[in-house]
């Protein structure tokens, strides 16, 4: 790659690094500012909480429209109009006079956002060889950790300094400016070949057909019904057993972001040392781990280091399958990755689900053991598949994907011009 491609591949990185710290700080910002927003509108905290549950609906529902989008017109583009409109829908809620409102501006928040974190996986599958491709991956996912983390502790903090309105201006900015120079950059990079596409329906039914897709799919979907069903009631066993506040609770449920962090860090090395499928089951290892002391609990000390242990393995455990997915296609990457989003954040609505009747019924140990042996099957299982993967080549030299998706009706379509 000439230098010139370098930096700007390096600046685009930057920047979608930065636009994914500000989509996942958004979504978390409303978390610990629920008990503030239900005395500015005297309402209880349950319909306040609507402000989560609006933009946590709108980015699962949004995760299919871009895939295609970002195909067509450009990953980097489409992520920087969805910036714009983030930065505005946070003024909207910035200015919100009701409730109602609020909520409303929270939904175009997270449908906007949604377009942010799966694309940019997508660019850096288009745009990362295979050999470096999963430690960007990781050091990428550090951003949207970072996100998460600054965004449940902005959420309380800064409120309680300068009120939430101020606080969601915070963002503004961020968003605002990432958006300008993604497309100052976009504009530099305009003379990527434009590829002519099939229908979107073909190019989902194309790839479902693949098998080691569909296992990708279905393990990321059981990976978020399992983690983060779970996880969501850490602060409620915590409050119910110790007696800790729902606030003390939260801090030590952001030890497991505080471990994806840690592995983000470390990924580098790792990467260099173990393999793909060693990886996936160490990961694995460590992740059932963390929930078996999250089940044992003897003292409330172990369920901050059964989740820093969890985060961990957690993150070592997805960057192999969002590796997988960056593969699945090289013509059609932002769809297979949106797929591949979505499948995340539908096993993560419905497990939270599941979880809500499990632990109504039934003791917490019991709903953690039975996540942690569904998990170390998952993570045994998948492993398993990962060995039997061929080790792939870099796409640009072979002009298909390694797992064998490249979509057929751009073969022929080819083929067909070539005759």
């Amino acid at each position: 790659m000439p230098a010139s491609d370098r930096h700007v591949g390096s600046t685009t990185l930057t920047l979608l690094s930065l636009a994914g710290f500000a989509a996942l700080a958004a979504m978390r910002l409303c978390d610990a500012m629920l008990p503030e927003l239900a005395r500015a509108f005297s309402t209880p905290t349950s319909d306040a909480a609507m402000s989560i549950a609006s933009f946590a609906l709108a980015y699962g529902a949004m995760q299919l429209v871009y895939g295609p989008l970002g195909d067509r017109f450009g990953k980097p583009r489409v992520i920087a109009y969805a910036a714009i409109a983030c930065a505005v829908a946070t003024v909207g809620a910035a200015a919100a006079p009701s409730l109602q409102a609020l909520v409303v501006a929270r939904a175009a928040m997270g449908g906007a956002a949604a377009a942010i974190v799966p694309l940019a996986l997508a660019w850096i599958g288009d745009h990362v060889s295979w050999e470096q491709r999963q430690a960007v991956l990781a050091r990428y996912n550090g951003a949207t950790i970072s996100g998460i983390m600054v965004g449940t502790v902005a959420g309380g903090a800064v409120t309680d300094l300068v009120g939430w309105r101020l606080t969601f201006l915070i963002l503004v900015p961020l968003f605002a400016v990432t958006a300008v120079f993604l497309l100052r950059e976009s504009r530099r990079n305009a003379h990527a070949q434009q590829v002519e596409r099939p229908p979107y329906w073909r190019q989902v039914k194309e790839l479902l057909q693949v098998q080691w897709a569909r296992r990708v799919l279905v393990a990321v979907f059981l990976e978020g019904m399992l983690v983060f069903s779970c996880l969501a009631f850490v602060p409620t066993v915590l409050d119910t057993r110790f007696g800790l506040s729902l606030t003390q609770g939260g801090f030590i449920l952001a030890m497991f972001a505080l471990g994806g962090l840690v592995f983000s860090r470390a990924a580098g090395p790792l990467l260099r040392r173990f393999t793909q499928p060693v990886l996936a089951r160490i990961g694995g290892g460590l992740l059932t781990t963390g929930f078996v002391l999250l089940s044992i609990l003897p003292h409330w000390s172990w369920a901050a280091i059964g989740c820093c242990v969890a985060g961990f393995g957690f993150y070592m455990f997805h960057s192999n399958l969002q590796f997988s997915a960056t593969q699945l296609s090289t013509s059609s990457r932002g769809v297979a990755v949106s797929l591949f989003a979505c499948s995340l954040w539908f096993g993560q609505s419905v497990g939270v689900s599941v979880a809500a009747l499990a632990f109504a019924r039934l003791p917490a140990a019991a709903c953690f053991g039975t996540a942690a042996s569904a998990l170390a099957l998952l993570c045994y299982v998948f492993a398993n598949q990962l060995r039997g993967q061929p080790s792939p080549l870099p796409w640009e030299d072979r002009q298909e994907s390694p797992a064998g998706c490249r979509s057929s009706w751009t073969a022929r379509q080819m083929q067909s011009k070539q005759t």
